[in-house]
């Protein structure tokens, strides 16, 4: 019925009981995974379990905050790298990459190079961009609307948190927009009313497992089964029923991510 369009199925909290996770998932009617990778040295790990599993998918990237790390990818050196990596038929995506302001772990400057990098390779490969935007919409903005006047590419805005501005700029670029967990929370008033007007053909749901559990699962680890209760609940705030949602969101993310479709 569902598709978490975005897990951490490598991450502690998960990956040390990963085939009972993933069995829980689809019991709970969960029947497809993206799971993403943050840093190079995880993309082995992260690809072998797509291997493993045939409703897992891989993306290869590099998180904002692990830019530092990974300065000797930024550019034309590291769009080869990335560019190379996803030719694997198990990875469907680049990402996640973009910028965090909020924690800034990594240099600024170094998160947009990366992140233009990363825009290079999707652009290359026509593989959609995952993006991770906290407290930097402004320059998140200024990146997309500077790399879409050079060529055109796929992308997304996974675990959206931003304003409602911020959102349909992105949708008027022809973004997708992803919703984690965060959207049950009680204080997530202004994300719920976004919710509920997101286009439909441009939605799509996620876990950020093992991160953000949704209500009713606050203060345990995430795990990809609790996309069922973010759709059940986003479905009610959009007026249609779960079936609905999981009909409409799983046709975005095989549109979305086309070479997931050939499985």
């Amino acid at each position: 019925m569902f598709i978490d369009s975005h897990c951490h199925l490598n991450y502690k909290g998960v990956v040390e009981d990963q085939a009972a996770v993933l069995v829980r998932a689809r019991q709970a009617g969960i029947d497809g995974f993206l799971n993403i990778s943050t840093r190079r040295s995880e993309w082995d790990a992260v690809i072998a379990t797509a291997m493993r599993e045939p409703d897992v998918w891989a993306s290869v990237g590099i998180h904002p905050h692990e830019a530092d790390g990974h300065a000797e990818l930024a550019g034309p050196a590291g769009e080869a790298v990335l560019v190379a990596a996803a030719a694997h038929p198990k990875v469907i995506a680049i990402g996640e990459s973009g910028l965090d302001y909020f924690y800034d772990h990594s240099d600024r400057a170094m998160q947009r190079a990366l992140f233009r990098t990363h825009i290079a390779a999707a652009r290359t490969t026509a593989l959609p961009l995952i993006i991770h935007t906290r407290e930097a919409e402004a320059d998140t903005l200024a990146i997309l609307r500077d790399e879409l006047a050079r060529g055109a590419f796929p992308a997304l805005i996974h675990c959206f948190t931003a304003t409602a501005d911020f959102a349909q700029k992105v949708l008027d670029l022809g973004l997708t927009i992803s919703l984690s967990g965060i959207v049950t929370f009680k204080n997530s008033k202004d994300l719920q009313a976004i919710a509920a007007i997101i286009p439909e053909h441009r939605l799509l749901v996620e876990t950020d497992s093992p991160f953000l559990a949704p209500i009713p699962h606050r203060g345990r680890p995430c795990e990809p089964a609790y996309t069922a209760d973010t759709a059940r609940f986003v479905a009610d705030l959009r007026g249609v029923t779960p079936e609905a949602l999981g009909a409409s969101t799983s046709a975005n993310f095989f549109r979305l991510f086309a070479k997931a479709a050939a499985r």
